[in-house]
């Protein structure tokens, strides 16, 4: 969807689309609603008097347009109280409504309440995000179900600030987001590791620094944890390492490691096969990652930022590892491996160390769809967050009320911690039936020395059957890319 912003007076940039019209309760109705109204001849205000839209939030009306406006079609819509307005919301649910509406372009009148040129970027943000769809292999997809929505025009007060705003950090932004909900959408047999590294490598037009480790590599540097999860495919694991240095030279980086297993039948613990396609998403910690690298870059951020993703496909083969079968990781440390449905962090270990110790960096933050057991505590609404640090936990709190992807901080503790450790190892991947969201970072911790971490398990937010926000669409959101943006933004950003 193309975005531009405008000049709230009716010029040109009006014609021939549909005009959307703000009304908040107990305030004066704006200038644009004004002039619409009176060059329709008060068509629009008698219209809401006899609908009873009164600024109530989900009161909306339509007409066409009134024939002195030239434009489209007029599309009021109640926003609630000023207090509390969300203009990226806004933005979103009122593409949702549109999309499919025959009408190829909407303006946004956002002027007067005070409205500010990030409010307008803002908007912008929320009407991409709201506009995605996945159509990629639908071949016989009718007319009349294509959206149809092709631009988006922000009427605001200072068009100029808003432009900025939106190219500097929201357009990035939503570009990342969209990126990783493309990524995620992705079916195994079109994105595994080697196709998903080809496409990471070509984000150095972006002026990331890529580098693919293959399995020769990895198995050189002991990466046997994370190698022992692809023995079962065919398909060559990889870890791929993208970098940006766009703050001081010399300057300690922070890393983003994400969990990439591009299709998860759980190896020799086999998963049910009811609801098993959905396993293509298990790499949505790595969408994460690799969406917030390119809102990075995309945005010139002045901080220097290691992505890092472990790529593997987790099959049942004849080579497949064995439950009970102990590995080697590249700290050194041994693990039984007592499930193989508990692979993603044998991967993110491997990982883990890798950037702890290649590295050195200032914090670490890893995204995983890690385990179901977090659904169980917070169903598709947070995201788990668990960390030695309590900076980087209130950093990351702050981070998710600043990019509206909620987290929820859960414990870490000794007492789950010997829940993992085995007397055939020195520990083991699972650690349970009780407290498994929480074993499972205990297990993470243990390769993440003193280096501040936090990881933030996604399981339930990554993916969705349907979502009450606009902003998302069924399945895939591309959760943590905006998080991981901001949390880089707001804190090691000069």
């Amino acid at each position: 969807m193309k975005v531009s912003f405008i000049s709230p007076e009716i010029t040109d940039g009006h014609l021939k689309s549909v005009v959307v019209l703000p009304v908040f309760k107990k305030a004066e109705l704006s200038a644009s609603y004004k002039a619409y109204d009176k060059l329709s001849g008060m068509q629009i205000s008698a219209s809401a008097k006899a609908g009873g839209v009164d600024g109530s939030a989900g009161k909306d009306f339509q007409i066409l347009g009134p024939k002195g406006t030239k434009t489209n079609r007029i599309f009021v819509t109640g926003c609630g109280g000023l207090d509390g307005f969300d203009s990226e919301n806004f933005g979103a649910r009122v593409v949702k409504t549109l999309l499919m509406s025959g009408e190829t372009t909407l303006v946004l009148q956002m002027d007067g309440f005070d409205f500010t040129p990030v409010d307008a970027a803002r908007a912008a943000l929320g009407a991409v995000l709201a506009s995605y769809r996945f159509d990629k292999y639908r071949t016989k997809l009718p007319a009349s179900k294509k959206p149809s929505l092709k631009n988006i025009k922000i009427a605001v007060e200072n068009p100029a600030k808003a432009r900025a705003a939106y190219k500097n950090f929201y357009g990035p932004v939503a570009e990342g987001t969209l990126l990783a909900r493309d990524l995620v959408m992705e079916p195994a047999n079109k994105l595994y590791p080697k196709s998903y590294a080809a496409r990471i490598k070509k984000m150095e037009s972006l002026g990331l620094k890529v580098e693919i480790l293959g399995e020769k590599r990895m198995k050189a540097l002991g990466m046997g944890a994370l190698l022992g999860v692809g023995l079962g495919s065919p398909r060559e694991s990889q870890l791929v390492i993208m970098k940006w240095n766009g703050g001081k030279k010399g300057d300690q980086p922070v890393c983003l490691v994400g969990k990439g297993v591009t299709f998860d039948t759980g190896g020799i613990s086999l998963k049910p096969g009811a609801g098993m396609w959905d396993m293509k998403g298990d790499m949505g910690g790595s969408a994460a990652v690799v969406g917030a690298m390119h809102a990075i870059a995309s945005r010139n951020a002045k901080a220097n930022v290691i992505g890092i993703v472990g790529l593997v496909e987790n099959m049942p083969d004849g080579l497949a590892q064995n439950p009970g079968d102990i590995v080697t990781s590249m700290s050194g440390q041994t693990i039984e491996v007592q499930n193989t449905d508990a692979e993603g962090r044998l991967v993110l270990c491997d990982a883990l160390w890798y950037a702890k110790e290649k590295y050195n960096p200032k914090a670490m933050v890893n995204l995983a769809t890690l385990t179901g057991a977090i659904l169980m505590a917070l169903g598709h609404e947070y995201a788990g967050v668990f960390s030695n640090s309590d900076e980087i936990a209130g950093q990351l709190d702050k981070a998710a009320a600043n990019s509206s992807e909620k987290v929820w901080r859960m414990p870490l503790d000794p007492a789950f911690d010997k829940l993992i450790d085995s007397p055939n190892a020195d520990m083991k991947n699972i650690g349970g039936r009780l407290a498994g969201s929480i074993t499972a970072a205990q297990f993470l911790q243990r390769f993440v020395g003193d280096v501040p971490w936090a990881h933030i398990d996604i399981a339930g937010t990554a993916w969705k059957a349907s979502s009450k926000d606009p902003r998302e669409p069924a399945w895939a959101t591309g959760y943590g890319a905006r998080l991981m943006n901001r949390w880089v933004a707001d804190n090691f950003e000069g």
